[in-house]
């Protein structure tokens, strides 16, 4: 599953093709892939017909991009300038196992899993329609509302930063990306938690955004195993695993993302190369890159971890005596 760098790619992507453009049109080819817009799909092309995406933004893994309604097709109140109102809504995209989010012009055929087709407004050397693909049909798009975040800052990273968020992201902890992330919120809650430590990295309420392959790859780089109990954790370890956190998806960010195969694809429909740097996960049986540095014969070890893998390097990420799953 798309994770937060990928999810970011995504982002920039669509922040680059479709802010400050109108949609002129909306198909729904598969009705199970706007299943989370409980009122219906005439309601859900409702919301989009005839809006602007303002902007793209992102918290963790939440993507969504908030609309403006022209005060003509109303009944909203108008703005300052009597041209156009802000309803509180965003179109929020779920990517789930295998969506993709596609720019592409209306001569390109459709790929054979399309599931929902927005057109938008014409600009020169653009994409006309942006593309929901799902193969797996785990994911999907929905209009939601937006709020007021609780801590008065934006949303989460985008263009142009509101302190507004897509209501069903605003229970999820900001991301380490995020320039509003608070080092001391997260120390807080982590110590609060007797877990291990991996298993509060995934909890999206702690931090969010990290999935279990950033997750053992931040580990590793801070020497951390992810049975650590939580309650145990130093500052200054805890500080060293959250640089290592950005480090991670900072240098993911610069290699396109993860993929593992053609499911996970940028709005280009590229597909990322960071998976040829990793350095714990998906590596069993191989030799520890930092250990075989200094000479030593360390061999990387998957353990089953909540019905999925643990990567680790028995050596320079040694189990704790009294850990955590």
């Amino acid at each position: 599953m798309p994770e937060l760098p990928e999810v970011e790619v995504v982002r920039r992507g669509l922040a680059r093709w479709v802010r400050g453009r109108s949609v002129t049109g909306v198909e729904v080819l598969d009705p199970r892939s706007i299943r989370r817009h409980s009122l219906g799909t005439e309601d859900f092309i409702g919301n989009l017909e005839h809006a602007t995406v303002t902007d793209v933004v992102r918290r963790g893994k939440f993507l969504w991009m908030p609309l403006v309604m022209p005060a003509s097709v109303g009944p909203y109140p108008e703005s300052e300038d009597g041209q156009e109102t802000l309803p509180r809504v965003a179109l929020m995209a779920h990517l789930g196992m295998s969506g993709q989010l596609l720019m592409q012009d209306p001569a390109v055929a459709d790929e054979k899993h399309l599931k929902v087709r927005i057109s938008l407004s014409p600009v020169a050397g653009m994409p006309e329609q942006l593309r929901f693909v799902d193969q797996r049909i785990f994911g999907g798009l929905f209009v939601t509302s937006m709020v007021p975040t609780a801590d008065g800052g934006p949303g989460g990273l985008g263009e142009t930063p509101l302190p507004e968020i897509a209501e069903e992201a605003s229970h999820i902890a900001r991301d380490p990306l995020d320039p509003f992330f608070s080092f001391d919120a997260f120390y807080r809650k982590v110590k609060s938690r007797k877990t291990g430590l991996k298993r509060a990295l995934l909890d999206q309420s702690v931090i969010s955004g990290i999935g279990n392959i950033y997750a053992d790859e931040a580990l590793w780089r801070a020497r951390l195993h992810y049975a650590r109990a939580t309650d145990t954790l130093r500052r200054a370890d805890a500080e060293r695993l959250v640089e290592a956190v950005k480090d991670v998806m900072n240098a993911a960010l610069d290699a396109g993302g993860t993929s593992f195969d053609s499911l996970y694809v940028n709005v280009n429909g590229d597909s990322g190369y960071f998976a040829r740097s990793l350095n714990a996960y998906g590596r069993a049986g191989e030799l520890c890159s930092r250990c075989e540095a200094m000479g030593l014969q360390s061999i990387i070890k998957r353990e089953q971890f909540m019905n999925r893998s643990s990567y680790t390097c028995p050596v320079c990420q040694p189990r704790p005596r009294n850990g955590r799953w």
